[in-house]
Formats: structure tokens, C-alpha cells, sequence
């Protein structure tokens, strides 16, 4: 069994260790364990016991796990001083199978144009062409049944899916009157619609799916997915509970790259450490990838000896250009009739769903399906164009006082370009099947629906550093949330296209009232002031160990090899160099097939 015990591993080598089996690490240590002539550990800080736990298993619990230590870090944000002083939650999933054991299992997948840019930044290879390869190798498509399709007129297709990978993908089954009701008012409102959200166009209105098993209409993630299957394996080890202190490396002579030799860890309240022969892989998430990489002495010379680490390679890019898709909650209520998620919280009807869900059938069967992406212009908003020409002279004025970071203009400028392309979207929607607002409780024996707001490619750039060489002291995430104003104007309207539903058929009549911001909320300083208060994250941290030349505060090469090492990668979203408008499962199963890919191509001459 590949379950070990830190005295298995203390001390013995291993030719590839994986840190963190997540939604990128185990497809990683999967695909390197078909060579069955080379050994694999992963080191996962999370318990195996949540392995087969229902609150993962079964769909519709959205936000169950969420804020619950067995499950999630339960990170916080530093205090941001633009939103009224408020820290704001930052779930990840803690456990194999990381944030896809936890998360909503919304499948979604970004823009070509957003991959694209990837290559731009100085990336060869990282391209659409590229994510699709690795993207469709992960996943096996399902298209729809008839039980779907003779009540509702799906907007998904599998033409650009994949139909052999091992994470199962599918719409939903249990099907709502607000999914209907969504997307027509979406195109009556002016978006189009979209038949196939997986081919690199996915601005305008779809309907989604969901990574969940259509056998067993059980959650498909990194764990049921790629790591169960292939248990058996005698060369693939895992050893869970384990909290990654940090990463060691030989002497080096000179200026000569460092080589890793040996992963240090926290077990059962004492520290371990295990060799590596041949490569680490970094896969620990876009908050602790970061802080590991400075526990190990990698980062900025200022932050590693104001926490008493002694420099091994200097890369002031660690912890630098991250960027947090931000959300914002406008539930409203349903008259009666509609069969929400809300109807969950009667414990009779939830143990009644239960033992439908056992016969596959009824609501514990749901997912999320509705998504809106769209460009500012497509909100009604007259002032984009000046919008957007404030932020540019911004930037200017900052280049030509050489105020940017490095690499930071021309991430900009891309920015700058997509805002004024009427085909590439910045704003989103995505339709919450539930009263979805964690500041106000829901009256009972009432149905909601959620239209979630979201901003895909936030100006703002925050950092994520280690305040201690304590690995169990979390870093300081600080995401400086709304340091740039447009990230806050687009917010507003959005807030205020959706509030415009109202006015819209079949929303109009189909929906009782707006619960919030609601009717206290009426100049746009009073939607501004309900945002602050408001605003949570979609914990899709990106940009923290970035994909970008090392003179533009990268921290990887385009083969995920950390700067100033020889055989340490980072295979996770933190490498994500300019924010995708996604949700971002799908590219961290993809960065994980991809990254194994490189590994075996680059170490195949000594296999």
C-alpha cells in the first residue's frame, strides 16, 4: 500500500518527492509512477481519513468543508485597508486531492487569448494549442442524457473535451428552473449564447459542467481520480499529516545552481527528513508553494533574514505579482415551486435526499452549471472607454517614472488590451443554486438563487510572505485588494448589471426580490460601500511563484524549474504569470499532467 509512516520514509531516498497531493501534485506523481523503475513520494499535509468522507464525496454541499480545519488551511488575508479594515477568509483544501476535494466542482476552462499571453510573457510552449493537449488528457467528457436534454436545451457540447482522462466531467443532472430562467435573461440582455465553452471562446452564456462521476454522481477529483486507480503501484508512496518545512539543498560552489537533496518535514510533532535522488516538485498551492520556497531560502534577501533564513538563491519574484479572483454574493429570492439547495437544510428532506443519492437520484446529485462571461462594455456601463483610459495613463505615468515592478508593464498592457476587446471578458456570473451571502442568515422555508459576481483579471498585485521560519505559522497573504480603483468600478458594475435583472424577463416575474444589496443600497457610493463589506474570495490565488524570465521577477523557467536550482520545480497555479478567466481546477489538473510530461522528457536519458 503506498500509505507510509514517517519512519518508512526518514532518511531514505526516493528519486522524485512530490509536496502536496493536490490538484496538481497527484497527477504529477501518477503519470511519473508509470515508469515503474522510478520511486515517488508525496508528502501531503492533510489526513488520509478524509479519503471516502461524504461531506467530500457527494455533490451539493457547497461550502461544507469550507472554514472546517479537517479540511481546509483556513487562511486569512492581512487587514486591507480598502475594505473598511476587514480580513477576508482564504479556504484551501487540506487533505488529498487538495482544493478539488473541497471546492464547488465547477468545470471551467480560460480563453485562448488568456493562455496565449502566457507564451507573450515570455513563455515558449504555453499556449492554447498546449493547455488543450494537457487539459483534454486530464478529463473524460459525458455529454448529457435525455433526461436532461428533453427538459432543457444544453448549451454544453464534448467536441473540444477530452474523452479518456481520468477526471469525469458532466453536467449536472438535477436541473432547475433558474438555470432556464438565467440564461435567457442573459441573452435577452444582450450576451450570446454559448455552445461549446471549452473550445477557447467562452464570452457570452453557457451552461457548464461539473467534475462529478456520472456513475456514482460522486465528486471526481484528484484523489478519486488519479491517485485510488493507481494505489497499487509498489513505486508510488504516500505519506499524509505531513507538513513540509522545507527543502534542502547541497553546497554549492560559487554562483553554480543548487541541488536539492533532501525534503524536511513535520510528523506527529517531530521533524523528519527524506533524500531525493532525482527531482522535488513543488505542487503546494499558490499560498504555501511561496512560503515553502522561502522557508527553504529562496525569495527576497530582505524577507528570508527578517525571518532569520539564510539566503540559497536570491529570487526577489517569490511571493510577488499574486492576484485573487474576488467575489461578490446578490442572492435573491425564488417564489414558491423552485427546488433549490436551500430545501438541504430540513433534516428530514436531507436524509430523504441521502438515500435518493445512494439509488442515484435526487437533489444531493446538483452542481453548478450557469456561467456568464463578458467584457465591461457589455454591462451598459458609458464609462468604460474612460475608465480604461485612466488606467492607462496610470501606467504610463508609472512606466515613465520607472515605478513598476519588473515584468509588471507588460502584464499591464495586455490588461489594458482585453478591456478594450469586446471578445475577451473580464467580468463573470456564475448562478449559485441557493441562498449563497455568509454576512446575513436566510429566512427558513424560503428558495433562493445566487448570481455570484466575479472579476476574472484584477489589476491589483498583492504578495504572500513567510512571517516566520515556523512552518506552522502561516504566511501573511496580502492581496491589496481594490489598491487599484478599476478593480472596484468594475465590481460596482457588475453589482449594478445584475440589479438590472430585475427589469428583465423571464427574471423579472421569476424571482420574488433582491435580498442584497437590496432596496438601503441606492447611489453607487452605497454599492461601493456593500462590496468592502462584502467582498470574499474565490480562492483562485495565482501569480505567487510566477512563470516569467527571471528578469522580470520570475521565480519558474516555461519547464517550472525554480530559478538558480537544478532539480526543484513548481507545478501549481501560483505560476500562473497574468490571471486566467477561469475557474481554475482544470488548469492545475492541467500544470500537473503537463509538468510530469517535462520531468520524464528531461530525466529519460537516466531511466
Amino acid at each position: 500500500m503506498p500509505f507510509v509512516t514517517a519512519e518508512d520514509v526518514a532518511h531514505k531516498t526516493f528519486d522524485y518527492i512530490v509536496i502536496g497531493g493536490g490538484t496538481a501534485g497527484l497527477p504529477a506523481a501518477v503519470r511519473l509512477s508509470e515508469e515503474p523503475s522510478v520511486s515517488i513520494l508525496v508528502l501531503e499535509a492533510g489526513r488520509v481519513e478524509n479519503l471516502g468522507d461524504f461531506k467530500i464525496d457527494v455533490p451539493a454541499q457547497f461550502g461544507h468543508a469550507l472554514r472546517n480545519p479537517l479540511y481546509d488551511w483556513i487562511f486569512t488575508t492581512a487587514k486591507q485597508k480598502n475594505l473598511n479594515n476587514n480580513s477576508v477568509f482564504w479556504s484551501r483544501g487540506k487533505g488529498l486531492g487538495g482544493t478539488s476535494a473541497v471546492n464547488f466542482s465547477f468545470w471551467s476552462k480560460p480563453p485562448a487569448t488568456d493562455i496565449d499571453n502566457f507564451e507573450k510573457l515570455g513563455n515558449p510552449g504555453w499556449n492554447w494549442a498546449e493547455y488543450k493537449k494537457y487539459s483534454n488528457k486530464s478529463e473524460c467528457a459525458h455529454l448529457p442524457g435525455k433526461e436532461q436534454t428533453d427538459l432543457y436545451p444544453q448549451t454544453f457540447t464534448d467536441e473540444s473535451c477530452g474523452k479518456s482522462g481520468p477526471v469525469q466531467v458532466v453536467i449536472p443532472p438535477h436541473l432547475y428552473k433558474e438555470d432556464s430562467m438565467f440564461q435567457e435573461t442573459m441573452v435577452r440582455r444582450g450576451l450570446k449564447s454559448i455552445k461549446d465553452p471549452y473550445g477557447g471562446d467562452i464570452t457570452g452564456t453557457w451552461i457548464g459542467a461539473s467534475s462529478l462521476d456520472p456513475k456514482t454522481w460522486t465528486r471526481s477529483y484528484a484523489a478519486t481520480a488519479y491517485l485510488l486507480p493507481n494505489i497499487h503501484r509498489p513505486n508510488l508512496n504516500v505519506l499524509t499529516s505531513a507538513l513540509v518545512s522545507r527543502i534542502l539543498f547541497k553546497e554549492a560552489k560559487g554562483n553554480e545552481d543548487r541541488v536539492a537533496k533532501a525534503v524536511e518535514f513535520i510528523y506527529g510533532g517531530k521533524t523528519y527528513a527524506v533524500n531525493v535522488k532525482k527531482e522535488v516538485i513543488l505542487s503546494a498551492g499558490g499560498i504555501k508553494s511561496p512560503h515553502i520556497l522561502e522557508l527553504s531560502g529562496i525569495g527576497q534577501p530582505e524577507v528570508l533574514s527578517e525571518i532569520g533564513v539564510d539566503v540559497v538563491v536570491d529570487l526577489p519574484g517569490v511571493g510577488e505579482n499574486v492576484q485573487e479572483h474576488i467575489m461578490i454574493s446578490t442572492p435573491f429570492e425564488l417564489p414558491p415551486g423552485h427546488e433549490s439547495l436551500d430545501l438541504l437544510l430540513d433534516p428530514v428532506y436531507a436524509a430523504k435526499a441521502k438515500e435518493l443519492h445512494a439509488l442515484g437520484q435526487g437533489l444531493y446529485r446538483s452542481g453548478i452549471a450557469s456561467a456568464a462571461f463578458f467584457t465591461l462594455s457589455a454591462t451598459g456601463y458609458e464609462g468604460t472607454s474612460s475608465l480604461i483610459d485612466t488606467l492607462e495613463a496610470e501606467i504610463n505615468a508609472k512606466a515613465k517614472a520607472d515605478e513598476l515592478p519588473p515584468g509588471l508593464e507588460a502584464q499591464l498592457r495586455i490588461q489594458v488590451s482585453a478591456l478594450r476587446d469586446d471578445t475577451i471578458p473580464d467580468c463573470e456570473v456564475i448562478l449559485c443554486p441557493n441562498y449563497f451571502f455568509f454576512n446575513a442568515p436566510q429566512e427558513k422555508d424560503k428558495c433562493y438563487v445566487t448570481p455570484l459576481i466575479c472579476l476574472n483579471h484584477p489589476v491589483s498585485r498583492g504578495t504572500i510572505h513567510a512571517e516566520s521560519k515556523d512552518a506552522t505559522i502561516p504566511p501573511v497573504c496580502d492581496p491589496h485588494y481594490f489598491e487599484s480603483n478599476i478593480d472596484l468600478e468594475i465590481m460596482l458594475q457588475m453589482v449594478k448589471f445584475v440589479r438590472s435583472l430585475k427589469e428583465v424577463e423571464p427574471w423579472k416575474s421569476g424571482t420574488v426580490k433582491e435580498v442584497f444589496p437590496g432596496p438601503d443600497c441606492v447611489t453607487d457610493d452605497d454599492l461601493r460601500g456593500f462590496i468592502k463589506e462584502n467582498l470574499i474570495s474565490i480562492c483562485h490565488t495565482a501569480g505567487s511563484c510566477s512563470m516569467l524570465p527571471r528578469d522580470k521577477r520570475g521565480v519558474v523557467d516555461p519547464n517550472l524549474k525554480v530559478y538558480g536550482t537544478t532539480n526543484l520545480r513548481v507545478a501549481d497555479i501560483s505560476i500562473i504569470p497574468l490571471h486566467i478567466a477561469a475557474h481554475t481546477q482544470a488548469t492545475a489538473f492541467m500544470i500537473g499532467e503537463k509538468v510530469a510530461d517535462v520531468v520524464k522528457a528531461e530525466n529519460s536519458e537516466t531511466l
